[in-house]
């Protein structure tokens, strides 16, 4: 499930062209849920990016720095070690 929250924002459709027409000081959270995939690898020259699929073909896509993505690494490892998850 896909979910895509948009904080007021304004497009206009043209000619079958979309536009955002609407302030730049607009903000978004979009949520993937029921990951059946994901997929890690480098972006760029310095980057990392994760993608998730859900058995829908949603797709969600991060690109991070390397020491946000070392961030994730530890942050799993950690509820490992807790055993809060992977039971």
């Amino acid at each position: 499930m896909f979910t895509l929250d948009l904080d007021r924002f304004m497009f206009e459709l043209k000619d079958g062209t979309l536009k955002h027409v609407g302030s730049s000081t607009k903000s978004a959270t979009a949520k993937l849920y029921d990951v059946e995939s994901v997929d890690v690898r480098e972006f760029g020259d310095e980057r990392v990016k994760i993608a998730c699929e859900d058995g829908a073909g949603n797709e969600v896509e991060v690109a991070l720095d390397p020491a946000e993505a070392r961030e994730i690494a530890r942050g799993i490892e950690r509820l490992e070690d807790e055993s809060l998850v992977f039971e």
